[in-house]
């Protein structure tokens, strides 16, 4: 319990330094049209964070969203959308402006990361999960980005959002142990998986290609011992040690003391 409360409150710092950055508060940082975060869980859990332009979730999403620049957000809609027997909504943020367009996060858990598709707006991916010897399997699979024609999704994109086709969207999948392997295939215009600290794999892909339905087959492979659970495991042996020591030390002092006062 303690390690599963430990690792949620990791988890919600992250997040919320991923709101801040979101929101313009790491300029430095790169900048996506869509961005979809999956922070996977060693039990197949998952939260999944979401920060997209509103063009971008109605041209990608094919959500029921004014994409103007000075539409009326209706956040109780894209809660609604992104809610399903496998999925809980944790909240809609309140839009923020960026290039003149209007951007909101979602975050939202779910108890089996297998299930994720079952949210309409995330249907566009099949998932994965297998454990198979010293190792855990994740695989996602990025499909069309939705029924509508591809020219019509990239003019309504230019219109409303002033797009170039070169703006870029990514998967990011934050894992709670060191990576073993990744790949990605059939990738079309984009960049390959980047490793961040060990845990954190990013894969990109321009929008335009997205648009146009170019998949994206993403794979990662890593231990099935959280980092945090290795860590608490390491500090409490240290610990047991360190106490052991003390009380071997201690046992020796008043054992020394005792022969003492007898040779005396």
């Amino acid at each position: 319990m303690a390690i599963v409360t430990c690792r949620r409150a990791l988890v919600l710092t992250v997040l919320i330094a991923a709101e801040a950055a979101a929101c313009g508060g790491a300029p430095l940082l790169r900048q996506y049209e869509y961005e979809e975060e999956i922070f996977l869980g060693v039990d197949g859990s998952g939260t999944v964070v979401v920060n997209s332009s509103i063009p971008a979730l109605v041209a990608l999403r094919g959500l029921d969203l004014d994409p103007g620049p000075r539409g009326r957000l209706d956040r109780r809609r894209i809660e609604a959308a992104y809610t399903s027997p496998a999925t809980r909504v944790l909240r809609v943020s309140r839009p923020w402006r960026r290039n003149g367009r209007r951007f909101v996060q979602i975050r939202l858990e779910t108890d089996d990361v297998r299930r994720l598709g079952e949210a309409a707006p995330l249907a566009w991916s099949a998932y994965r999960f297998d454990r198979a010897g010293d190792a855990i399997t994740f695989r996602q699979t990025l499909g069309r980005a939705s029924s509508a024609p591809a020219a019509a999704r990239i003019s309504a994109g230019v219109k409303h959002a002033g797009w170039t086709g070169d703006e870029i969207i990514a998967v990011r999948l934050h894992v709670p142990s060191r990576i073993l392997y990744h790949t990605m295939r059939r990738l079309e215009n984009g960049q390959p998986g980047q490793v961040a600290r060990g845990n954190i794999l990013t894969w990109e892909q321009r929008l335009a290609d997205r648009l146009g339905g170019a998949p994206l087959e993403i794979e990662a492979r890593f231990e099935p011992q959280s980092i945090l659970a290795a860590t608490l495991w390491v500090f409490g042996v240290a610990t047991a040690a360190a106490l052991a020591v003390l009380g071997g030390l201690t046992w020796w002092t008043v054992r020394r003391g005792e022969t003492h006062k007898t040779e005396n």
